[in-house]
């Protein structure tokens, strides 16, 4: 029988039926409850006495949910629950932890460390990704881990602060390896009705949503919450009915997609975010961008300040810039988004018009240098150009931050680029293991995690008996041994491997053997295989029978980094071979739950970027605080974390022009202290079997990094620094209807006037032919003020000692004061100071002269500068 053809004028159409979909839970009865009250807050996720209680209910379900307690309550066996709810004993302490949920939530004091008030604004932090938990994967590394480990610390301090974020639906990518060992990307469709995810609703009972247009579209986004602790994070997601298809597929994938998906997202994340604030009535004082990806936040609040407050746009550029804060990571060009002229005049022509802005004039906020045409749109210039205050994320990474965008100021030295360091910190709750969280409730009390900055705290890490610590960490490194070998079991059946490779898996490794991890992107400037480039050497080092040396590894390459890709199959490749096959593991798929297992268990952790290239890097931090030791590149924040007794450096701080030479040099410098250093201190037992100077050298570096890299101590250095400024500033500038704002934006317009009459007339030195060290001479400076009160102007003279070619050793500031006795409006105004005489030999001193007002943060950030 022939089958049915259509006319031609027929269409067949497939028909898509719409279903309502909700969840089905079990019957919360009988104390039941608390736990679905505890699953319902991230706050689970760093404490120890809630995970438990989820791992008590199905240890298998809670693993193969990664860890997510609101899968594991909907898909508990009816079976089970009834058990548990006999178990009084169990729901007795469910009822404690829930209390303690309930007590953590309602402290009412805000932060109010060494400040005068409680803070009493809020702060809204955007960025691109949050890494928060295993179950919830919208992030990609260390910019979402830190993220969420600043909510977490943000939450523990009482600090009101909002987040803003996208919900991706695909999360980001899980890693598969191919046999031949190459990456493989893999897109799981997230269940958010079954996550720690609140659908919010508007006062009617639908859907809360906000709307940004794009070209030819109005994009909707509904408002999802997640609370983490104290501090909502609110989620956009365009997965709605009301998109269509392209636009519902912009929340699919983290860093997916192409460049113009990417101004999408970015859109989204910046200006839909704020609109999502003002819609759930949250104004904050202060806007803290985290990358340049969030950066339209600041464009659109300019529209806001012009189209419903009614400001000029000078007043609205003005007023968004005294409210932000921006923290840069990359400290690779290639790794900030810009946008070409093409995409910028098709997504933002239209508001360049509508606030009366030529379009070169916007372009001109993302260029370096606003003239040069064809520069495109970078987002970390826009945030820069929009932000008082930004920061790099370590001491080195400021300094390589500031020479990155130092066309931004191109009248600033480079020293007075106003990008400041606040070194990141980790989260310490939150990849603690078990044991060693036990172990420090016992000797050093609760205030090693409420207050994980104080150094007296650490301090007590001496009063730990040795034995005690050891056998603590070498419970955490046997379950590191046997996690990895079940992981590698099932990744090498999943690729089809054979029976005895599989079993022999089990097999791998020493629960007592040195064990060193390495675990991060495979970017190529991490330089993952910088260890494998001798394998004979390597080879003697691992299986050298009285002192054996283990490697594990961990890490996924960007999807269209095949260089990257390289290195694990390079890795992969090894970990196969026969010298190798019992000393050397990768672990496929890695993310929070992985990365806590070999930070808990390591005893060595392994950086080896190349050097000024890593921003910060927080791993190594997370593996110091459960006693592991370092061993890194003198780069991102064991530059400044490495004292010389608490772990060790690979090289001296070198920075090499040949990348080749470099690696050479330092693979050989990692071998020697291998040989020479970390494997025979390890293996330096006394008759009791103790490492005794192994473990006092992970006493001394818990004591030293813990106190310093830990993310309450970051946090309080933003609010100190950052917040707390840039609020009282803003706060300032609105008093009397902003009039304080427009009478300032007056006074930078004359400044800008006056700034070619203003001058420096006359500079006198006294008594310099009698400089003596540890003595003070006296500086007059004359400068022309052209009617400026001197108080506008801030007179400074640099000073210290200098080289041949007239360069600072070290530069010092000395601000200098008007002579009281002049009359600015007369002519001009002497300004006068001492300046100390703090070292011997060739000395030297600069005029600079800039404009200063109260409600500037940085006097640099004017662009107007004169000097000697």
């Amino acid at each position: 029988m022939e089958e049915a053809v259509p006319p031609p004028d027929c269409v067949t159409q497939e028909v898509r039926m719409i279903l309502r979909k909700y969840v089905v839970v079990p019957p919360m009865k009988g104390g039941l409850e608390n736990l679905r009250e505890i699953a319902s807050n991230l706050w689970f996720s760093w404490h120890t006495e809630a995970v438990e209680l989820f791992d008590h209910l199905d240890e298998r379900l809670w693993r193969d949910t990664s860890h997510n307690p609101q899968q594991v309550l909907i898909r508990l066996s009816r079976s089970r629950l009834n058990q548990i709810l006999e178990d009084d004993v169990y729901l007795s302490h469910a009822e404690k932890v829930c209390q303690r949920l309930r007590s953590y939530m309602q402290r009412e004091r805000t932060y109010d460390y060494n400040l005068p008030n409680p803070v009493d604004f809020i702060t809204a932090y955007f960025s691109f990704e949050f890494g928060l938990a295993e179950c919830l994967p919208i992030y990609s590394g260390g910019l979402g881990l830190l993220a969420g480990d600043h909510l977490k610390s943000a939450s523990d301090l009482n600090l009101p602060l909002v987040a803003v974020g996208l919900m991706y639906q695909d999360g980001y990518f899980s890693q598969r390896l191919s046999p031949s060992g190459w990456q493989e990307e893999v897109f799981n469709r997230l269940e958010l009705d079954t996550l720690p995810i609140e659908k919010l609703s508007d006062d009617s009972g639908q859907p809360l949503r906000v709307s940004v247009d794009l070209p030819g579209d109005t994009l909707w986004a509904r408002i999802l919450k997640v609370s983490v602790g104290r501090v909502p994070l609110y989620l956009l997601d365009t997965d709605i009915p009301e998109n269509p298809p392209a636009l519902r597929a912009i929340t699919a994938r983290l860093y997916g997609g192409d460049m113009e998906m990417r101004i999408r997202q970015e859109i989204l994340l910046g200006m839909g975010g704020c609109r999502a604030l003002a819609a759930l009535g949250i104004e904050p004082a202060v806007h803290h961008l985290n990358e340049g990806h969030a950066a339209f936040v600041l464009l659109e609040r300019v529209r806001r300040y012009v189209e419903e407050i009614g400001l000029t746009l000078e007043e609205a550029r003005e007023m968004v810039t005294s409210q932000s804060v921006l923290t840069i990571h990359t400290p690779v060009p290639a790794g900030n988004d810009v946008f070409d002229r093409g995409l910028m005049e098709k997504y933002f022509g239209g508001l360049a018009k509508r606030l009366g802005m030529d379009f070169e004039t916007l372009m001109g906020l993302g260029r370096k240098n606003p003239a040069d045409r064809a520069e495109g749109f970078c987002m970390p210039v826009l945030g820069l150009r929009l932000s008082a205050r930004a920061n790099g994320v370590s001491r080195l990474h400021a300094r390589v931050t500031r020479t990155m965008w130092r066309e931004v100021w191109p009248q600033s030295d480079i020293e007075d680029i106003p990008i400041t360091p606040i070194t990141n910190g980790v989260h310490i709750p939150s990849y603690i293991s078990r044991d060693m969280a036990a172990l420090y409730d016992r000797y050093l009390g609760p205030g090693w995690n409420e207050d994980p900055d104080n150094e007296k705290v650490w301090r007590r890490i001496q009063t730990v008996p040795d034995t005690e610590l050891w056998r603590t960490h070498e419970r955490c490194r046997t379950r590191l041994v046997q996690f990895a070998r079940r992981r590698l079991a099932r990744q090498l059946q999943r690729r089809g491997a054979s029976a005895p490779v599989v079993a022999h898996a089990h097999e791998v490794l020493d629960p007592e053997a040195l064990t060193i991890c390495f675990a991060r992107r495979f970017a190529t400037y991490k330089r993952a295989t910088l260890l494998f480039r001798q394998l004979d050497r390597l080879e003697r080092i691992l299986n050298r029978a009285d002192r054996p040396v283990q490697l594990i590894f961990a890490g996924k390459a960007h999807p269209a980094d095949n260089f990257g890709k390289d290195l694990i199959r390079t890795i992969v490749d090894l970990a196969g071979a026969e010298p190798f096959r019992n000393r050397l593991v990768f672990l496929e798929d890695y993310d929070i739950n992985i990365a806590r297992y070999m930070v808990q268990g390591a005893d060595v952790w392994l950086n080896t970027p190349r050097r000024p290239l890593e921003a910060c890097g927080t791993s190594g931090m997370k593996a110091a605080a459960n006693g592991a030791l370092n061993l890194s590149i003198l780069d991102g924040w064991w530059d400044e974390g490495y004292l010389g007794d608490n772990g060790w450096a690979i090289g001296w701080g070198e920075e090499y022009t040949d990348p080749a030479g470099q690696d050479i040099i330092e693979s050989l410098a990692l071998y020697d202290l291998l040989e020479e250093s970390v494997a025979p201190l390890f293996y330096e037992r006394g008759v009791d079997d103790m490492p005794r100077e192994w473990i006092r050298m992970m006493k001394r570096s818990i004591g030293s990094i813990c106190p310093i890299f830990n993310s309450h101590r970051m946090v309080s250095d933003y609010i100190h620094n950052f917040y707390v400024p840039q609020a009282q500033n803003s706060a300032q500038l609105k008093e009397n209807q902003f009039q304080v704002l427009r009478e300032m934006v007056a006074w930078k317009k004359r400044m800008r006037e006056d700034w070619p009459r203003i001058s420096i007339a006359n500079v006198e030195v006294g008594n310099e032919d009698n400089a003596v060290m540890g003595k003070e001479v006296e500086v007059f400076v004359t400068v022309d003020t052209a009617g400026h009160h001197p108080f506008e102007l801030r007179v400074e003279v640099l000073h210290g000692p200098v080289d041949l070619w007239d360069n600072f050793k070290v530069r010092r500031f000395t601000r200098l004061e008007p002579d009281e006795a002049n009359s600015y409006e007369a002519g001009p105004v002497v300004f006068s100071g001492f300046i100390p005489l703090n070292h011997s030999g060739l000395y030297g001193l600069e005029v600079r002269v800039t404009p200063d007002h109260p409600n500037l943060a940085f006097s640099h950030s004017f662009h107007l500068v004169h000097r000697t």
